[in-house]
């Protein structure tokens, strides 16, 4: 085998610096916020306390874990954030999908822009206003829905904020609302992608626009559906706090539909100041992300090596 000259190698370098200088503020910006904060990944086997420090505190094994699987409430919240979770994903991508592909069909420019900025709008928008702009439309007193839409069907007003039943479609809207936008821009810059020669060919041959998308389209973004689908599965134990805690408004009375793993602990946290139990639900749900991730990895390189992650 030939070896390159390191002179060529450094010259090699020199020639993409630029790039590799622009990579380096994200590359800092990873190590000191996603990588640094896994050495405290100890305190979740410790009883931590502030005075000891982080590896003065005495070690105390899988106490902390026993906290969230000998309670009460361990089998709601994981039945809660795991079924939300799976329905986020499946009503995400049929949803995202069908909204890019239509997107896909605006030819003028300027239109095809605004869509997407509207789209993409609630996804940017903070999740405390988001609340508010809930409340605004289910409160009792002054709420748009109990004020104009029920009066208008007939129907007396409802106390949205004490009536759990409600809850699990409200939150799953108020997600798909707030979250579909981004998968759909994601989706479109894939379809936009797709080389125009094969709809043109397909045209030719008589095939219908839904003939085209199922032989198409759908195939050919397959690998980008994967990658966002995997990549939704690894956070599958995690859910969004701010939607289950901050639309609710923390109520009380909806705590059977909306307490998760995420709201579960930091309501203990802020009762028992138990930092050791936060980081072991934290270590717990990346762990089993983690594994997830790896085995419907391992599912789908064995369909099709090519639309896996890694």
């Amino acid at each position: 085998m030939t070896t390159i000259p390191a002179g060529k190698r450094i010259g090699k370098y020199r020639k993409y610096s630029a790039l590799f200088l622009m990579m380096l503020p994200g590359i800092l910006y990873i190590v000191i916020n996603n990588y640094l904060p896994m050495f405290g990944v100890v305190i979740a086997f410790k009883d931590f306390n502030y005075s000891k420090g982080i590896f003065g505190s005495d070690w105390i094994g899988f106490e902390n874990f026993e906290y969230l699987f000998k309670t009460e409430d361990a089998l709601l919240i994981t039945r809660n954030t795991i079924l939300y979770n799976v329905v986020f994903i499946f009503l995400n991508l049929v949803i995202a999908l069908g909204v890019a592909i239509l997107l896909n069909e605006v030819k003028k420019r300027f239109l095809s822009q605004l869509y997407q900025s509207v789209i993409l709008l609630p996804y940017l928008i903070s999740m405390v206003i988001v609340g508010y702009l809930v409340f605004a439309m289910l409160s009792l007193e002054t709420g748009f829905v109990n004020n104009t839409i029920l009066p208008m069907l007939g129907i007396q007003e409802i106390s949205w904020y004490s009536e759990s039943k409600y809850w699990p479609y409200i939150l799953t809207l108020v997600h798909i609302w707030k979250s579909a936008g981004y998968l759909c821009v994601i989706y479109l810059a894939a379809i936009i992608g797709i080389d125009p020669e094969y709809y043109e060919a397909a045209t030719i041959d008589g095939a219908s626009k839904w003939q085209q998308i199922k032989s198409i389209t759908i195939p050919l973004i397959i690998p980008v559906i994967t990658v966002m689908t995997l990549l939704q599965i690894g956070r599958i134990f995690y859910s969004d706090f701010g939607l289950f805690y901050q639309v609710p408004l923390n109520a009380g009375a909806l705590q059977s539909t909306t307490n998760v793993i995420d709201t579960y602990v930091y309501r203990a946290l802020m009762t028992l100041g138990d930092v050791g139990m936060s980081s072991a639900a934290g270590l717990y749900q990346s762990f089993v992300g983690f594994v997830l991730v790896l085995l419907s990895n391992y599912i789908v390189r064995k369909k099709n090596s090519d639309n896996a992650l890694f």
